[in-house]
């Protein structure tokens, strides 16, 4: 390990050149040696991607970037901040995914390899369609005209208009149109210029990641390079495609524990020079759960302080889940106003994320029905001002909400001493959270079949889709009796281009089911056809192909 640049972050400045330098998750470190290793050789292994799993700050990064260090692979990398939809990830990693590499000698070389490396792949969507808002529409030319050069003057001026031998100069913004035409003035070279920059600025680019999931899953099929995706939640992939079970290996990364990252910090500090008092790093190593790369932003943050209690003042409590609640059952176990407001300033929460923990966890601290009722008397009127402020976009109600929702609302279920609450996680949020997935494949699903149906989304919600379920439900049945469900179903399934995975939700089963397979498979002979052919993959069937056979 060895700074280099002293202008970096730590985490850059530090970041270890080869595997064996990392620090905790030996185990799957050397998982993912092996899988690279296994690319020595013409031929791909089995196995052609790597999804390291584990939460942030674990190594899965670094892992990725120190294997292709040590092997000597060069680094195609596409991270959050990218456009990963199906367009772009096709574009930058389909290409080189298919592409051969070139040894130093500029010939075709087995071993020189190039690493694919996708960055938080479980927070993309397989939806190819719409999810986003539309964007504002693109700047008119003469607002893009004001912004670029505020007054009509320094228009005039940068164009040279009024001068001899060239057009009259503009008197206001209001003469300017707003899309340029054939004026004289437009064929000058300054105005050309603003006209191409305002052309570039209204190309609309889609930033979105529709589709990104599954142009992940044709290259994880068909890679040539060796592909690593992290993850902070493998299930998202898994449910997407079983190509992520069966075509992946999977890596977990667990968080480094206390005594590694103490130890790494106090090496990193005494290498780099910087003077770290001993609490200021104890304080970090229990602030960050094992997130490593917290610790260096930590780190980075107050080495700069002179040691002592300017570094630990800076160290408050990270905002996360268990500290959330430790600090909800705190302020809801005491009848101070003054003390359970500061507890909230504690935390680095909005009131719309700190409600729903006190709205769960006030019937757990009130020592009666009386003022369990005043507790939510008072957490009712701080919803409210939330709801002004949120409507009239006056946030300053916001300060006010968050002293009634922790010190009135600490006064008003209790007026003894302090006794302890055990905070839970808000209810209502986990069941959203387990029910996410299963509500954004319903929406495809409508958003698929409303338009066939000749419905609106509602009203397909509200009945039809049932209609649909139950065909399916019946279609994936083998009984001879079923014949026309099947039939029925595989229509569907052609007419509006649906993917395995919504297919088995209509019929409540698992998308990699036997049954499910059954339905992309053309009617047999004793069902009406000749043969056995498979369907074409959703979205590669032409108009002609969207009709099998019709209910016998």
């Amino acid at each position: 390990m060895a700074a280099q640049r002293s202008h970096l972050p730590l985490t850059e400045r530090f970041r270890p050149a080869r595997l064996e330098d990392l620090v905790g998750n030996s185990r799957a470190r050397a998982e993912l040696r092996s899988w690279g290793e296994g690319w020595k050789g013409r031929s791909p292994p089995q196995r052609r991607a790597a999804i390291l799993v584990g939460p942030p700050g674990v190594g899965k990064t670094s892992s990725a970037l120190a294997l292709a260090g040590e092997l000597g692979w060069s680094v195609v990398e596409m991270n959050a901040s990218d456009a990963r939809n199906a367009e772009s990830i096709g574009r930058v990693a389909g290409r080189a995914s298919m592409a051969r590499s070139f040894g130093a000698d500029g010939r075709m070389s087995a071993d020189d390899r190039t690493l694919i490396l996708l960055d938080e792949a479980d927070c993309l969507t397989g939806r190819v369609g719409p999810q986003t808002r539309a964007g504002p529409s693109p700047a008119g030319f003469r607002e893009f005209l004001h912004d670029r050069y505020a007054t009509v003057a320094s228009l005039n001026a940068a164009w040279g208009l009024g001068s001899a031998g060239m057009p009259p100069a503009f008197e206001a913004w209001e003469s300017i149109p707003k899309f340029p035409g054939r004026q004289r003035w437009a064929s000058l070279p300054a105005s050309q210029a603003d006209i191409a920059d305002w052309r570039g600025s209204a190309r609309k680019v889609d930033l979105t990641d529709r589709g990104g999931l599954g142009a992940i899953a044709q290259i994880v099929k068909e890679t040539r390079q060796p592909l690593v995706l992290t993850v902070n939640d493998d299930r998202t992939l898994l449910r997407y495609s079983p190509i992520f079970r069966t075509n992946a290996l999977r890596v977990r990364f667990l968080p480094i524990a206390d005594s590694e990252v103490r130890q790494l910090l106090t090496r990193i500090a005494r290498h780099a020079g910087l003077s770290i008092d001993v609490r200021a790093i104890q304080a970090i190593v229990a602030r960050v759960h094992g997130d490593l790369r917290a610790a260096l932003n930590d780190l980075d943050a107050i080495w700069p302080l002179p040691p002592g209690p300017a570094q630990i003042s800076v160290l408050g409590p990270r905002d996360v889940s268990t500290d959330i609640a430790e600090l909800t059952g705190e302020a809801l176990g005491m009848a101070r106003f003054y003390r359970n407001v500061e507890i909230q300033s504690r935390i680095d929460a909005t009131p719309d994320e700190l409600e729903p923990w006190i709205e769960e966890n006030l019937p757990r601290a009130a020592i009666d029905a009386e003022h369990r009722a005043a507790g939510f008397d008072e957490l009712a009127y701080a919803d409210l001002l939330l709801a002004r402020a949120r409507r009239h976009r006056v946030y300053g109600l916001w300060s006010s909400a968050s002293e009634i929702m922790t010190g009135g609302v600490g006064l008003a279920v209790r007026d003894r001493p302090f006794r302890p609450v055990e905070s839970a996680f808000p209810q209502f949020l986990g069941e959203m959270g387990r029910s996410k997935s299963a509500r954004t494949l319903r929406e495809a699903i409508l958003g698929k079949l409303a338009p066939r149906a000749h419905l609106s989304r509602e009203k397909l919600r509200e009945g039809a889709i049932h209609f649909y379920e139950g065909a399916f439900q019946r279609g994936i049945s083998p009984a001879e009796s079923d014949v026309g469900w099947r039939n029925l179903a595989r229509a569907v399934i052609r007419d509006a281009e649906l993917a395995p995975e919504e297919v088995a939700f209509l019929a409540g089963v698992e998308p990699d089911s036997p049954s499910v397979d059954r339905l992309y498979t053309a009617p047999e002979s004793n069902e009406g056809a000749n043969g056995s052919t498979v369907l074409p993959p959703p979205g590669r069937s032409s108009a002609s192909q969207h009709r099998l056979s019709e209910f016998e």
